[in-house]
C-alpha cells in the first residue's frame, strides 16, 4: 500500500499543468475569424477546429486515460506529452485548413493527459483534504481553458495566430522537462490485461448511477458552455465590430468564475451536494437568461460571462467529487466515463452552437445553451425524486 502525499509544491504544480495543457484546445476559439480569412473559409468551416479538437479530447479520454489505472501515471505523462508538441508544431505551420483541422484532432487527442491529474490529486490527498485537492486543480484547468481565450486573443490580433501555437509548444517543451524531474512514480494496482481494462469501463457505467448521472449533468453543462464560446467571437464581431483580442478578453472575466471551484471544493467536504447542483443549475439558467437579451449589450454579455462560468464550474466540480468518493482503486477509468461524456457534450454543443448561429445568429445560440440548463434541471430533480421514493 502506497503512502499518501500531496505536497502544496507538488499541488499546484499539477495545477498549472493542467491549465497549459488544456489551454492548447482553447486556444483557438478567438482567433477563429482570424484563421477563416487566413484560409478564405466559411465560418462554418473553420468551426470544425474547435469541433475536431473536443472530440479528439474525448477520444484521447476514452483510450489513454484508463491507462492510468494500468501503467504509472508520470511515463504516461511524458510520452505523451511529445504527441502535444508536434500536434502543436503542425497547427502553427498547417498549409491548408484540414491539415490544421487534423492537427487540432491530435491537439485535443494527447491534451486529454491533463485528465490523470484529477484522479491523482485525488489518490495523493487524505480523505479530509481531498475536495480541496480536486478543487485546486480543477481551478487551474478552468483557468487555463479560460486564460487561454485572452492569451490566444491578444497574441493572435497582435503577433499572428500561427505565433500562439508555436509558443505553446515552447511552454509544453520546458514543463515537459520540469514534469520528468518533479512528478512522484504512482503504481496502480490493476493486473489484467487492456481489454479486460476497457470492458471494465462499461461495468462501472452499467453498475455506478452516480456516476450516470454526474456524467449526464456534465455533458449537458459544457454542452451549454462550448455552444456560447463557439460562436462569441462571431458576435463581437458582428455586432460590435470587435476583433479576438477582445474576445480574448472575456475569457479573463471568465476566471473570476473558475476561481469558484477552489471554494466549491472545499464545500463539498461539508455541504450537500445535491443543494451545490440545484444552486448550480440555477446560475446557467439565469445566466442564458442574461445572454438572450444581451445580443446587442456589452454589460449584458459581462455579466452572462462570470454567471455562466460560475454556475458551470459549480456543477462539474460538485460532480467530480460525487464520483471521487468512493472506488478509487478505479479512479482514471471512473474519470474517463465523466470526461468523455463531458466531452461529447461539449462536441454537441460546439456543433449545434454553430449552426444556431448560422441561422438563428445570438437569439438561437441562447435558446440552445438555455434549454441544455433546463435539461439539467429536469435530470437532476428526477434524480431527487426517485431518491425521495426509495
Amino acid at each position: 500500500m502506497q503512502q499518501k502525499k500531496l505536497s502544496n509544491s507538488l499541488l499546484y504544480l499539477m495545477a498549472i499543468t493542467a491549465g497549459l495543457v488544456v489551454a492548447n484546445i482553447y486556444y483557438c476559439q478567438p482567433l477563429l475569424s482570424l484563421i477563416a480569412d487566413w484560409y478564405q473559409v466559411s465560418e462554418i468551416e473553420v468551426n470544425n477546429i474547435p469541433l475536431f479538437a473536443q472530440i479528439g479530447y474525448a477520444l484521447g479520454l476514452l483510450f489513454i486515460i484508463p491507462l492510468g489505472d494500468k501503467y504509472p501515471t508520470k511515463k504516461i505523462i511524458i510520452i505523451d506529452f511529445i504527441l502535444i508538441i508536434v500536434s502543436l508544431l503542425v497547427a502553427a505551420t498547417a498549409s491548408t485548413l484540414l491539415v490544421f483541422v487534423v492537427s487540432s484532432f491530435f491537439i485535443g487527442f494527447s491534451s486529454a493527459i491533463i485528465q490523470l491529474l484529477v484522479p491523482m490529486a485525488a489518490h495523493l490527498a487524505d480523505e479530509n483534504s481531498r475536495g480541496r485537492a480536486i478543487g485546486v486543480v480543477m481551478s487551474g484547468l478552468l483557468v487555463g481553458i479560460l486564460g487561454s481565450r485572452f492569451i490566444g486573443g491578444f497574441l493572435g490580433e497582435f503577433k499572428g495566430w500561427q505565433f500562439v501555437f508555436f509558443t505553446a509548444a515552447v511552454a509544453m517543451l520546458i514543463l515537459l522537462i520540469i514534469l520528468s524531474i518533479k512528478l512522484p512514480k504512482i503504481i496502480p494496482d490493476y493486473k489484467g490485461t487492456y481489454l479486460k481494462l476497457m470492458q471494465s469501463i462499461y461495468s462501472i457505467f452499467k453498475s455506478d448511477s452516480k456516476v450516470r448521472l454526474a456524467s449526464l449533468r456534465g455533458a449537458l453543462g459544457f454542452a451549454g458552455l462550448s455552444a456560447f464560446w463557439a460562436t462569441l467571437v462571431f458576435l463581437l464581431e458582428d455586432s460590435f465590430s470587435y476583433g479576438s483580442a477582445t474576445t480574448g478578453s472575456f475569457g479573463a472575466l471568465g476566471i473570476v468564475g473558475a476561481l469558484t471551484a477552489n471554494v466549491v471544493g472545499k464545500k463539498n467536504t461539508k455541504n450537500n451536494k445535491n443543494k451545490l447542483i440545484t444552486f448550480a443549475v440555477v446560475i446557467l439558467i439565469i445566466s442564458w437568461c442574461v445572454f438572450l437579451v444581451s445580443g446587442t449589450s456589452i454589460i449584458g454579455l459581462v455579466i452572462g460571462v462570470l454567471l455562466i462560468d460560475m454556475g458551470f464550474q459549480s456543477l462539474h466540480i460538485t460532480n467530480q467529487s460525487c464520483i471521487f468518493s468512493t472506488n478509487l482503486e478505479a479512479k482514471n477509468r471512473i474519470n474517463t466515463i465523466y470526461m468523455v461524456s463531458f466531452f461529447i457534450g461539449g462536441s454537441l454543443g460546439t456543433f449545434l452552437g454553430a449552426i444556431a448561429w448560422g441561422y438563428f445568429k445570438w437569439y438561437g445560440v441562447s435558446i440552445v445553451g438555455l434549454s441544455f440548463s433546463l435539461m439539467i434541471l429536469m435530470v437532476h430533480l428526477i434524480s431527487l425524486k426517485r431518491k425521495a421514493l426509495l
